[in-house]
């Protein structure tokens, strides 16, 4: 319903804050990354929002940054994921460590949130690897023909999809991945990959 909310800060609190557009006051509840980065009070800033309807409650949540709401619309689509648990786990993790977490079954980094148990954990690992490996189904028409010539191993596909969702372009991650040993792992890949970024 609304994409984002532009106007001044104006109030914050442990859980969430409170943007004046128009003359109306918009609360809503935000990771505390979102907090960190959202300004002081008085600010004009822009929090990218989701209003969250279910029969008795309608709730507004604001991020400062596209890629933190991306990660949290994923978040809720895991089953036995709510707003709050979405909230408590980017709150702990970057959108590009959440990421980096799904991809390297790093169980242990999300259950670093509050009410995220290691079943809950394995659960979205499980369901959000394949939405992320989904993201780079598509063959890129810019990328070299030397480069689709070569094969890609699945540590190697699952590091593409990581440094997709940390938001490069699919081209990009294809040719900085095809530079590193196969051999490695999908971590040790991934962080080769993103030096040579």
């Amino acid at each position: 319903m609304y994409y984002y909310i532009k106007g001044r800060l104006v109030y914050k609190d442990e859980s969430g804050l409170a943007v004046d557009a128009g003359g109306v006051a918009y609360y809503m509840n935000t990771t505390l990354t979102s907090m960190a980065n959202a300004g002081n009070i008085g600010d004009e800033i822009t929090m990218y929002t989701y209003l969250h309807v279910r029969e008795d409650i309608m709730e507004l949540y604001g991020f400062a940054a596209r890629e933190e709401k991306r990660m949290f619309l994923m978040l809720l689509s895991v089953s036995g994921v709510g707003p709050k648990a979405a909230l408590s786990i980017l709150s702990v993790l970057t959108p590009e460590r959440f990421a980096l977490a799904v991809v390297t079954d790093d169980v242990k980094a999300i259950t670093r949130a509050a009410g995220v148990g290691p079943k809950l954990a394995k659960r979205i690992i499980l369901e959000l690897r394949d939405k992320l490996k989904g993201e780079d189904l598509s063959v890129d028409t810019d990328a070299d023909e030397t480069a689709a010539a070569e094969p890609i191993t699945d540590s190697r596909a699952e590091a593409v999809s990581a440094l997709v969702a940390l938001g490069f372009s699919a081209a990009d991650a294809r040719n900085a991945v095809k530079k590193t040993d196969a051999d490695l792992s999908v971590e040790e890949i991934i962080k080769k990959a993103l030096a040579g970024l």
